[in-house]
């Protein structure tokens, strides 16, 4: 039987305020992998740290 997947992503955009974009990314990603999400991959949208992160976990 094959394994079946849901996918969750996630935007980080930049902000003059608050955490850095790392702060923010690392506080995501923990949030989500307790819930048992994992990180398939991180994809920069523009040069200025505009990130989606894609995630999975069994269906």
């Amino acid at each position: 039987m094959s394994q079946h997947w849901t996918y969750h992503v996630v935007e980080i955009t930049p902000s003059m305020l608050g955490p850095s974009v790392t702060e923010r990314l690392t506080e995501t990603l923990n949030m989500l992998g307790a819930e048992g999400w994992e990180l398939v991959s991180v994809v920069p949208i523009t040069p200025f740290d505009h990130l989606r992160a894609v995630l999975k976990r069994p269906a």
